[in-house]
């Protein structure tokens, strides 16, 4: 299991190309990629997306790639020649103008001047630097992972703790669930024998009792709360991303932990579902986080 939130980066040279790509990732719904790419790697968008959708599968993904070419061939300088013949015929009427003045032109001070020479950016072996990504990813995704697998562990400790809480609660609700037929039984009795000061029909107490407890009934609830228990356990042993079937059943055990409170009609009970709700809850915040 690993969560949805981490870490990774990796930084490659190679054949005087050196790129640094760092993965963040955060909790989402969905695989959500922000790719931030220098202009002149755009081509790397598709390249990058591709890598990414193979390896993870929720969470939101920031992605930063820093790239330097230090080969010889990465630049080029230009020279603008009809500028600097344009230069050279200013100084020498210059010169003429100004003959007291001490003459120190040079080929130097000509190629200084303003925009004579220029530098470009070389266009990229597109092959060459999309290989070098594809080999700094798979290293960036391995930190990456790692970093998830740690957090995931320490994600699916907690919820095994919360589960087992989860299900001291439901065994509590199972074994007080046979007595509340009973308690209605003695209170129902009670209450007739207060108001009419007779006997009690005990023919029609016992029909009222039945039908009570059959609308109370809450076995089927907890038989499949405890197989939603045993699946979340499982699934927290999962390789595979989990997440989505873990928020589903939890979804579950709230709709039955819900039936349970509206069928049971006795405090006790009522008391463990306010407390199985609230573990619920903290279970489902927790899920969140994982991929």
């Amino acid at each position: 299991m690993r969560s949805m939130t981490g870490y990774g980066r990796a930084s490659l040279l190679r054949d005087g190309r050196e790129l640094t790509l760092e993965l963040k990732t955060v909790n989402h719904r969905f695989l959500d990629l922000n790719i931030r790419l220098p202009r002149q790697l755009l081509f790397l968008e598709d390249c990058l997306r591709k890598g990414l959708n193979a390896r993870l599968a929720r969470g939101h993904v920031d992605v930063f790639i820093n790239y330097r070419n230090t080969r010889e061939d990465a630049r080029e300088v230009c020279l603008d020649g009809a500028l600097l013949q344009a230069y050279a015929g200013a100084l020498e009427k210059a010169a003429a103008l100004l003959p007291q003045v001490h003459d120190d032109r040079s080929l130097m001070r000509l190629v200084m001047m303003p925009d004579v020479l220029s530098v470009s950016e070389q266009a990229e072996d597109q092959d060459a630097v999309r290989d070098l990504c594809v080999d700094v990813l798979k290293q960036a995704c391995d930190s990456l992972e790692e970093m998830r697998v740690r957090e995931g562990e320490s994600i699916a400790k907690d919820l095994t703790a919360k589960l087992e809480a989860l299900e001291r609660t439901a065994r509590e609700i199972a074994v007080r669930a046979p007595c509340v037929a009973e308690d209605y039984r003695v209170k129902l009795n009670d209450r007739i024998a207060e108001i009419l000061q007779a006997p009690v029909d005990t023919q029609r107490l016992e029909q009222e009792v039945a039908i009570f407890a059959d609308r109370a009934a809450i076995d089927e609830e907890l038989v499949r709360l405890s197989s939603h228990f045993a699946q979340f356990r499982r699934l927290l042993c999962a390789q595979e991303p989990v997440g989505r079937k873990l928020d589903f059943l939890v979804q579950e055990m709230n709709r039955e932990v819900n039936t349970i409170g509206s069928k049971a009609s006795d405090l006790e009970i009522g008391r463990r579902v306010v407390e199985a709700k609230a573990e619920i809850e903290k279970i489902r915040e927790q899920v969140q986080n994982i991929e």
